[in-house]
């Protein structure tokens, strides 16, 4: 028995934990309890012990079979960090450096003047766009096609620009993910399966774990992944493609729990991988990000947290490491209704307990009170310069509200909420400074109400190579309506001048010529920014 352990089993924290009544954790997933509903499983680690292994729930409500502790489920992107460990093992091979160009192992990849590193595709930095996001913009978005890594790269290599140079910014996108898998199969001479069996989970004893890398294989005690319909009534809602890395792994939440502990005590790769994995991104400018080897730093009651989200199809995951405590939880639920990160923060509390309170932002107090109208004069909306989404800036009596917190006056042009902050460099331009110091340029812009007639000059159609896709532009009772060839589409309401949609969703912003002639659209959407559009006629 390792000193840690001893340390832990003799501690307060650990008697605490091992006292945590069954009930409040039954409690924490009572709306799974039943025959008649999809739900969860729960495995709660401490040490190297598995102490808790529940389940709620139905696996497959056409059959009636009960969810249990063994069955397996997808946790979705919480399958990064394998992939991620399974690059840093070949990289402490010596097979790879995290530091190579990706396209030396990849050269289908474009090349866009500025050197992606397997660094940025683990970290997210890369700016490629993500493959999925692509695909359902040409009107196939996941789950609606039987997707496979060839598809993905066809998809990645047809890109023509990046959302933005390598290491500029975080950009979540499962398309480096994807490529980390075809890297491991080109360096290793090995199926992504074989590597991951062989190195990862069978050195860890995770004989419940497997890749879905033919979704037609059968795989026993599966559950069924379902989204509610309404009314009590659920419809399957499962990952039929191939595509894994960036998710796609299926498990039980105790071989989730054996992983993340291997990430405590080195047993997998020794030192050296659990630093790699614990590594942050850093940007171009120095910036160190929360994003680690497919994990994510943070805290919780002040406790350090390593932890990770994930979703596909109808499964939900989350898996959470307190490495101060030895406590880890797995949830892993197959309805899209169920947010798997909030079941497991709850149950994660539950042994936490009072051991250290809660962190608190203090409160910050303005150091200059400025008048309703200078706040006034200040607010309005402004165009996020990155991803062109739009951001509304409120006054309030005691300062400015960006994205429901308030941030109060230090000077006349920057405010605080002692986390965020907003400065501004004119009334037209200001820079907004998240918690994680990610700086975001932001422009003013106006109330955009267009005529009928103003939208005319949008019509027409226009088309992207790169997404294979047309879109028809048509005004119809006074709205702008945008359809792709299968007749889909809607009326994206006006954001700011010539740019309409959903903030942060997904919008178009017509461009034009030297002229003033509507020429194409720029399509943002959440993981794709800029993707051009030619006008046809």
């Amino acid at each position: 028995m390792n000193r840690l352990l001893l340390l832990l089993l003799f501690s307060p924290f650990a008697a605490a934990a091992q006292s945590v009544d069954p009930g409040a954790i039954d409690a924490v997933f009572s709306e799974y309890v039943g025959t008649d509903r999809p739900g969860c499983t729960l495995g709660v680690g401490l040490g190297d012990d598995i102490i808790v292994e529940r389940a709620w729930g139905m696996a497959d409500l056409e059959h009636d079979v009960i969810n249990t502790p063994s069955t397996i489920l997808e946790p979705g992107s919480v399958s990064k960090q394998f992939t991620a460990a399974a690059v840093i093992l070949l990289a402490l091979d010596g097979s790879l450096s995290l530091d190579d160009d990706v396209r030396t192992h990849i050269p289908e990849l474009p090349d866009y003047g500025d050197t992606i590193t397997v660094r940025h595709l683990i970290h997210h930095t890369s700016g490629l766009r993500d493959w999925g996001a692509v695909a359902a913009i040409g009107g196939w978005p996941r789950t609606s096609r039987a997707h496979t890594h060839m598809h993905a790269l066809d998809i990645i290599a047809r890109q023509t620009a990046l959302n933005y140079r390598p290491g500029e910014y975080y950009s979540y996108t499962n398309t480096g993910y994807t490529l980390q898998v075809i890297l491991v199969e080109r360096v290793s001479g090995m199926s992504f399966q074989e590597f991951s069996r062989d190195r990862i989970f069978q050195p860890l004893g995770m004989t419940r774990t497997e890749w879905r890398d033919d979704f037609t294989r059968v795989v026993r005690d599966r559950a069924v992944a379902y989204r509610p319909a309404g009314n009590g009534e659920y419809r399957m809602l499962m990952p039929f493609e191939d595509v894994h890395g960036n998710g796609g792994l299926l498990t039980t939440v105790g071989d989730l729990l054996r992983f993340t502990r291997s990430l405590d005590t080195a047993s997998l790769g020794g030192p050296r991988f659990v630093e790699e994995m614990h590594r942050q991104g850093v940007l171009n400018n120095g910036r160190v990000i929360s994003y680690a080897g497919g994990l994510v730093e943070g805290a919780r009651r002040g406790i350090r947290m390593v932890s990770h989200s994930g979703a596909t199809a109808g499964y939900r995951g989350y898996l959470a490491r307190f490495p101060d405590r030895g406590l880890s939880v797995a949830v892993m639920c197959n309805t899209a209704s169920a947010n798997a990160g909030r079941l497991a923060l709850e149950v994660a509390d539950l042994f936490l307990g009072d051991s250290e309170a809660a962190l608190e932002r203090a409160e910050v107090r303005p150091e200059l009170r400025l008048s309703p109208e200078r706040l006034e004069a200040l607010a309005g909306p402004f165009v996020v310069a990155r991803n062109g989404s739009l951001l509304q800036i409120e006054s309030v009596p005691d300062g400015l509200r960006v994205r429901g917190d308030v941030l109060v006056s230090i000077t006349g042009t920057r405010f605080t909420d002692g986390s965020s902050t907003l400065e501004f460099l004119d009334e037209g331009h200001a820079y907004l400074a998240d918690a994680d110091q990610d700086t975001l340029r932001l422009t003013r812009t106006e109330a955009y109400a267009p005529t009928p007639e103003d939208l005319e000059e949008f019509a027409g159609e226009y088309h992207s190579a790169e997404a294979e896709v047309t879109f028809w532009v048509s005004v119809e009772d006074g709205a702008l309506i945008v359809r792709d060839r299968y007749g889909q589409g809607g009326a994206p309401p006006p954001l700011y001048p010539d740019t309409f949609g959903r903030s942060g969703i997904r919008s178009w912003r017509f461009l034009r010529d030297s002229r003033d002639r509507v020429t194409g659209f720029s399509l943002y959407d959440s993981r794709v920014w800029d993707l051009r559009f030619e006008r046809v006629e």
